[in-house]
Formats: C-alpha cells, sequence, structure tokens
C-alpha cells in the first residue's frame, strides 16, 4: 500500500521563509529542506486566499492550449479561473505563466454581448423657425399653408403696407407621415443633432459685452413691490359668457375667421412711451449715488426678458440707451415677439421637413406641422378666438383715451377689443435708482354679475392642438377623448411642451394687473386641415395662481431685467455719461446662453440690401 510522509521542517520564528543551515561563521551556507523541495519558489499566501481544491488537473495553462488560456488569461490574472473559481495562489505573482513568444501576439476580447437601452424617439436634425413680425395684425386672413396670420405692419400710429409670415428653409430634420410619427430605428444614433438659426446674423463689427448662461441668470433675485399705473388707453368690450356654456367637446363651436385690427408697435413707436421718455428722470431714493436710469419696454418684450430661462428658440432684443438716462428695449419686425410658439418645450419639438437640394416635398400635407406654420397657425388661432368671445355691441372706453394708435380720419377698419395700460415699476436698489415703464394689454371687460362690484379686466389666450399622432406632438393626449374626463393631464402636458408660452402667458396678464385670464381649448375639425378649428372647451384662471402653478418667480424675472439694464448703463473707458449707445441682446439658438453684444448706433440700417431686408437672419423681399 502506498504511504507518504511529511518531511520535518525547523521552526523558524525569527524569520520568514525555509530556514539555512548555519556555518561557524554565522553564514547560511545551505537549506536545510530536502533535496525534492528546494527548487520550489516560496510564495507568501494572504490569509484571504481560499483553497478549493489540493490539486487541480483541469488547469491548462501550457502552450498547448493557447486558445482556451487566452480566455481565461484575464481571470486567472485577476484571482479567478473563467468558470468563476478561485485559483490557488491568485495573488502571487510567482505562478503567472507567461509565454513570451507566442503571449505577445494575444489581446484579450469581451465576447459576450451587452444588453444595451435601446435609443428610442425621433431623430433629432436642424430645424428652422418661420417668422413674420408686425406692428398691427389683423386676423382672419388664412395663407396657403393654412392656418398663416395675414400681418399688417405700420409705424407708430399703424399706418404702412403688409409684411406676411416670412418662413424659412434650410438643413431640416426628417419627419413621419402627417397621421403618424416616424417610428424609431436602428440607425437613430447616427443622426445629425438638430440645430437652429439664430434669430439675428451677428456683425463683424459688433463687440460681444457679456455672455451668461442660464444658470446664471437662474439665480438673480430682486424684490419689487406692486407695479404703479400710470395712464389707460383703448376700448374694451364685454366678454359674451355664453361661451362659458362649452363645458364639454359635445358643445364644441367654430372658430370663426374675423377681419380685426389691433396694433401692437414696438417701444419706440409708442407716442406716449415717447411722451413719458421726454420727461426728466426723477431721483426716487436719497441714497442714491449713480445718476437715475429709465427703462421703457412692452409686455411683449419684457415677459420674454423676464422668462427667458425657459425660452428654446432664438429670439433678440434691440436695446438703445440715449443721453437722458432712458433705456428702450424694442422688437424687431418679424423677430419672435409677434407670434405664438408651439410645442417649444417638448423633447421632440416640431421639426421642418428634410428635402434633397432642388426636391419638393411630396406629401404638402406634412407642411402644416413645420415649427413655422404651426406658429402661425397658433397666432391666428389666439388672435380670433379674442376677437370672437366678446360681445361687440357692449363696449367700455378706458379713461385717458382712445386708441392712441389709430386715426378714425385715415383708417376705416373695425378694431378689435384692445385696451393699453401703462404702468410704472420700483427696480431701486440703495445706491441707484431705476425705473421701468411698461405698456400692457388687456383683451375685455367681464360684466360683473354682483350689484356693486367692480367690473374685471381680462386676459383671454389659447392653447392649440394640430395633431396627437404627428411628430412634434409632445405625447399629448387626444383632446376629445381626453379634455372631459382628464383635463388635469391635458394641462399638465401642455404645461411641459409649452412652458415658455404659459409662463409668458402668465407674467403679461399679471403686468396687466388683470384680474382674470380665459384660457380656450381649440383643436382643428381635422388633423390633415389647419384653416378649420373648433372651440373645444374654455377654462378661467387667476393671474397670480396659474403663475404659481407653473413655478413663474417674479423676483428672478426683475433680476434678470435689472442685471440687463445695469449692463447696459455700464460706461466704457472714456465714455461720457451722456453718449448713446445702441445694444442687442440675443439668447443662442442651440444653447442655454444669451450674449448681449454692443452693435453700431446705425444698425440694422446699415445692413438693409436694396432688394430685401433681412429678416430673423434671412434675406426676405422688401414687397413681401
Amino acid at each position: 500500500m502506498a504511504s507518504f510522509s511529511l518531511p520535518s521542517l525547523q521552526e523558524t520564528p525569527d524569520m520568514w521563509g525555509p530556514p539555512s543551515m548555519a556555518s561557524s561563521s554565522g553564514k547560511s551556507t545551505e537549506s536545510v529542506l530536502p533535496k525534492e523541495f528546494r527548487e520550489i519558489p516560496f510564495t507568501p499566501f494572504a490569509k484571504s486566499d481560499k483553497i478549493g481544491r489540493f490539486a487541480d488537473w483541469n488547469n491548462v495553462s501550457s502552450s498547448a492550449n493557447q486558445a482556451e488560456g487566452a480566455r481565461g488569461a484575464a481571470a486567472q490574472a485577476g484571482g479567478r479561473r473563467a468558470d468563476g473559481s478561485q485559483t490557488l495562489g491568485a495573488g502571487a505573482s510567482t505562478f503567472t505563466y507567461f509565454h513570451g513568444s507566442d503571449e505577445a501576439s494575444f489581446s484579450i476580447v469581451d465576447n459576450t454581448r451587452a444588453s444595451g437601452a435601446k435609443r428610442g424617439g425621433a431623430a433629432l436634425s436642424q430645424m428652422t423657425r418661420g417668422r413674420g413680425g408686425a406692428a398691427r395684425t389683423a386676423g382672419g386672413r388664412q395663407g396657403a399653408l393654412g392656418g398663416a396670420v395675414a400681418g399688417r405692419t405700420g409705424a407708430a400710429a399703424g399706418r404702412g403696407g403688409r409684411l406676411g409670415g416670412a418662413q424659412r428653409g434650410g438643413a431640416m430634420g426628417a419627419v413621419g407621415g402627417a397621421r403618424g410619427g416616424r417610428r424609431p430605428g436602428w440607425r437613430d444614433w447616427d443622426r445629425p443633432q438638430r440645430t437652429r438659426d439664430p434669430s439675428v446674423v451677428v456683425g463683424p463689427d459688433w463687440e460681444q459685452i457679456e455672455e451668461i448662461e442660464f444658470s446664471r441668470l437662474a439665480k438673480l433675485r430682486l424684490d419689487v413691490g406692486e407695479g404703479e399705473d400710470i395712464s389707460q388707453f383703448g376700448s374694451l368690450f364685454e366678454y359674451d359668457r355664453s361661451y362659458d356654456r362649452i363645458t364639454s367637446v359635445r358643445f364644441e363651436k367654430p372658430l370663426q375667421p374675423m377681419d380685426r385690427v389691433r396694433y401692437n408697435p414696438t417701444t419706440s413707436e409708442d407716442p406716449i412711451l415717447q411722451e413719458l421718455a421726454s420727461k426728466p428722470v426723477e431721483k426716487l431714493h436719497e441714497t442714491s449715488t449713480k445718476p437715475p436710469t429709465r427703462i421703457l419696454v412692452t409686455d411683449s418684450i419684457l415677459a420674454m426678458l423676464m422668462c427667458s430661462t425657459r425660452s428654446v428658440y432664438p429670439w433678440d432684443i434691440v436695446i438703445t440707451r440715449d443721453g437722458n438716462g432712458n433705456i428702450f428695449m424694442d422688437k424687431r419686425d418679424g423677430g419672435a415677439f409677434d407670434y405664438v410658439t408651439v410645442n417649444e418645450n417638448a423633447a421632440d419639438p416640431p421639426a421642418e421637413i428634410e428635402t434633397k437640394e432642388g426636391e419638393s416635398v411630396r406629401d404638402k400635407s406634412q407642411l402644416i406641422n413645420t415649427p413655422g406654420s404651426l406658429s402661425l397657425e397658433a397666432t391666428y388661432i389666439n388672435q380670433n378666438f379674442a376677437f370672437q368671445v366678446v360681445n361687440e355691441k357692449k363696449a367700455h372706453k378706458l379713461p385717458n383715451g382712445p386708441n392712441p394708435f389709430y386715426d378714425e380720419s385715415t383708417e376705416k377698419e373695425q378694431l378689435a377689443s384692445c385696451g393699453y395700460r401703462y404702468r410704472k415699476f420700483d427696480l431701486s436698489t440703495p445706491n441707484h435708482d431705476v425705473e421701468l415703464i411698461v405698456r400692457t394689454e388687456l383683451d375685455a371687460i367681464l360684466k360683473s354679475t354682483t350689484k356693486g362690484q367692480p367690473d374685471q379686466y381680462i386676459t383671454i389666450k389659447t392653447l392649440n392642438e394640430f395633431d396627437s399622432r404627428a411628430q412634434g406632438a409632445g405625447g399629448a393626449p387626444d383632446w376629445r377623448t381626453k379634455l372631459d374626463s382628464q383635463r388635469g393631464a391635458v394641462v399638465a402636458t401642455e404645461m411641459k411642451n409649452n412652458g415658455a408660452k404659459l409662463a409668458r402667458f402668465a407674467v403679461q396678464s399679471l403686468l396687466a394687473k388683470a384680474d382674470n385670464m380665459k384660457m380656450g381649448y381649440v383643436s382643428r375639425v381635422s388633423p390633415r386641415d389647419s384653416s378649420r378649428h373648433v372651440v373645444l372647451g374654455t377654462q378661467w384662471y387667476k393671474p397670480r395662481d396659474f403663475a404659481a402653478q407653473i413655478n413663474v418667480n417674479f423676483s428672478n424675472g426683475w433680476g434678470i431685467v435689472r442685471t440687463v439694464a445695469d449692463l447696459v448703463s455700464k460706461l466704457k473707458d472714456g465714455e461720457e455719461a451722456n453718449s448713446p449707445a445702441k445694444f442687442v441682446l440675443a439668447k443662442d439658438p442651440n444653447k442655454t446662453v444669451i450674449r448681449l453684444y454692443r452693435v453700431p448706433l446705425t444698425w440694422p440700417a446699415d445692413e438693409d440690401e436694396e432688394d430685401g431686408v433681412l429678416v430673423d437672419g434671412a434675406s426676405v423681399p422688401a414687397e413681401a
């Protein structure tokens, strides 16, 4: 019977490794180990090393089976075999096998298939927006795209030619069918990012003053008290309470095109603001050490600036500083302030149709769901709904006079219901007096049903549905099936997809000191027809409650306005205090950044071309 006897080993408590036989001189000469154990290298094992088996005859590490060895090399180097079990002496490098001539040609390859998440959603591609500006607009005339707004432009009194929405093309993204968005494909990862064109072309002689990220803008704060009324002009019609009876989509009413004139001139073309700017700026606080500043602006421009951190599409504001301490904030004709956006904040907003050079769009029905067409359609709906829900037989004139932009002797068009309320806000700090004067707009009067109670001023706004299954719909539910039973879900989706637009609606109503805001829900009669619409429902909102519901921070908005005013008021080295200057504040089309540029005083007149004008960064024929 075979037997095995262990050799006797001498203990060495004061040293590591096998003992050696010491000579008379004290030097070690020969190991006391038997000859069969002398060639085995010594390797210290850690106490945490797990010894699963005494001998592993399946561990092949010779050059005879390199294919298996290459796959398990990485696992064994880390202390485990390919099957996951612990190898004996894994932490020791002494027993690691290396084959110098063959191993150099091997590389570790992971052949396991990773279960990556699928990439969904429609492809991102380049998109531009159609734009058109108007000092006054008349609803009721729709263009070839269906839902286009017929714009009228004029000077301060609203006189002048017509200017419709200018629509630009460019490199544009792929869109699915009119009734269904494009299904996600395996090549979505390789599609280019959607890029947008700037709203204004930066000139070579422009000087960048400041670049501010939205994250920095969101931290600004300035507490401003209630505004003070200066004057009120215009005439307001009474709201027709019969539209409150549309409590269900079963009682829908058609949206009627109505030809009415409503003026919306820019700040520097407003005669009332010009008269207020001619007065000297008064000092508001005794502690102020800087010359006082007055800001003059309209409510649409001010609301855009206060809600700038929510915006996605590009926009720009022309800011002029005169020699009397006044700062005018103006819009450009064809800019972002005369038109309403659609699903601007959606995860996959509407996109233009991608066509090759020289090709035309085969399916013309797809054109109605492009960003420019949707913007024109939403503006048309917003205007005509406000024209339709008032009783024109009951008009109320505001105390300070009629519409300052309408000349009865030369113009015969019927005016829309509109009141202009000029208000003043104090944006001062202890060392700098800043006064802001804004022209706000009211849409109608709500007659009180209680005797002795005052009438209420209201603003009228709309949300519109184009096609719940089209690309860019943002996951909106079908209003005809969900508006009655799940109106909260419909409103929540609109707040997500149109956060910037709704925030501006709320801010404009609060600036005008409106008592109520009427919201209309308007949808297409057919998803493939943008020329006919129906009113599916209406809802009342208190402006302050609505602003709180969508998290509008007024202190942050006033902080943004005051910061821009301080940057514009800052003088260059050697510049006199009463020297005029002009600036352009522009939102980057593809980044969450706004930039302030100093431009020549003659801009944009020096960039006008003989055969056209620059509209939203594109050259448009002047006769348009």
